[in-house]
């Protein structure tokens, strides 16, 4: 055995760290959460007046941001909880793994990828388990998706407030690029039987997240991914293998891959019984809402960002969809009265299920506006008021929050969020 042994220092350690949770478990909820979201306040970089005067510094065995460029996740220090992408701050349409956003349920466990596999079972002609290594000799592909917590916008739309930013209202979603196997490929090789019309896949962290999804997805566009931007997943991504259902609820994503079932029917698990399932007005609740809808949200301008006077500036933001490609996002900065078409990134605009950036170029007079976006994708969906989805979801609606996000533009440049679209 090579495991490292336990020493008086190390439990020290471990005793302190559990110490600091715990008083920080004491706080009121909001109290834990801003505790949680400031970081160490770094002293100001030292300049000179002219670069160009002195040598620069040396080359490091990991490359890092630019003292000036400090976007950060918030909160930190979940156990149970999430932690949310700074959309304001990020450019063009891939999120850094650093920064994407991560929801878990018990904590982010420590995998050795040497150790890990998966075991693949029930209707099937050849029960196997893989090693991480066995997966990775099948051919790969590497394809860009994003992920989106299916409660995503909750707080939006439950408790509105004008100071929220985009990475409170919508952070919950980070776009990547993926590689791993294809599920259908492994599918092949294990044999899965005629009569398969489900599958259980479950994780290997402390809450077993376990969904019930349908075979028709493993044939779809469904895979095992290991890689994530170039690199391995990180570990709160689910290193070393997560599964990836490209525009499904974050949640059927399992991270820390680590069994799957092949069945006849769903497994009503608990996550997809007591949880993940959505009351509707009428009384009934929609239950297996897998597919992401249509969701658009400017991120400048956006609080806390002020204009700084009146003239020409870019609307631009992230529009995505769970049912493939976005074709079309308009852009109102009346309130909605009229819409204008906004121009999409070029590289992006061939991309299904993945997100896209959107930009329209508006010159402001000065005067108070109301700036609104509305995502359209290949299906003809239409992304819908704040009105048009609690008239059709009902005020109890628990997931898939994707009302039209509004942005009010004061006569100083001050911009604060707007939810009653």
């Amino acid at each position: 055995m090579n495991e490292t042994p336990i020493t008086r220092r190390s439990l020290l350690t471990g005793a302190a760290v559990a110490a600091g949770g715990a008083l920080l478990t004491q706080l009121p909820a909001e109290a834990q959460q801003t505790a949680a979201a400031v970081p160490a306040t770094a002293p100001p970089p030292q300049v000179l007046a002219d670069p160009s005067k002195a040598p620069g510094g040396p080359t490091t065995a990991v490359g890092t941001r630019s003292p000036f460029v400090t976007p950060t996740r918030a909160p930190v220090g979940e156990i149970t909880g999430t932690t949310f992408t700074p959309l304001q701050a990020l450019s063009g349409t891939i999120t850094p793994s650093d920064l994407h956003f991560a929801r878990i349920h018990a904590g982010i466990p420590t995998i050795d990828p040497d150790k890990h596999t998966l075991t693949i079972h029930g209707l099937v002609d050849r029960p196997m388990t893989f090693t991480v290594a066995d997966l990775k000799r099948f051919p790969s592909v590497t394809r860009t998706y994003f992920v989106e917590c299916a409660g995503n916008g909750r707080s939006a739309y439950r408790t509105p407030k004008p100071d929220m930013t985009p990475q409170q209202i919508d952070g919950m979603v980070g776009n990547s690029e993926w590689t791993g196997v294809p599920l259908e490929t492994v599918f092949h090789e294990v044999g899965v039987q005629q009569s398969a019309k489900w599958f259980l896949a479950e994780g290997g962290d402390a809450c077993l997240m376990a969904r019930s999804i349908p075979m028709s997805k493993a044939r779809d566009d469904a895979m095992i991914a290991w890689g994530q931007n170039g690199e391995p997943i990180r570990p709160e991504q689910g290193f070393p293998i997560r599964l990836l259902l490209p525009g499904w609820e974050g949640n059927t994503n399992v991270k820390w891959l680590r069994r799957i079932h092949v069945g006849t029917e769903p497994f009503m698990t608990r996550w997809e019984t007591s949880k993940y399932t959505d009351p509707l007005p009428d009384g009934k609740a929609r239950i297996f809402s897998f597919e992401m809808d249509a969701k658009s949200i400017i991120t400048s301008p956006s609080y806390p960002q002020r204009l700084s006077g009146r003239g020409w500036w870019p609307i631009s933001g992230l529009a995505w969809s769970g049912r493939g490609r976005i074709t079309r996002v308009d852009v109102s900065t009346d309130g909605g009265k009229t819409w204008a078409e906004s121009e999409l990134s070029s590289v992006s605009t061939s991309a299904a299920k993945a997100q896209v950036r959107f930009q329209r170029m508006w010159q402001w007079d000065g005067r108070e506006a109301l700036l609104m976006s509305r995502a359209v994708d290949e299906t003809g969906y239409v992304q819908p008021t704040m009105a048009q989805l609690k008239s059709a979801r009902g005020p109890g609606t628990d997931y898939h929050f994707n009302s039209i996000r509004a942005w009010r533009v004061a006569p100083d440049g001050s911009v604060t969020f707007e939810a009653n679209t």
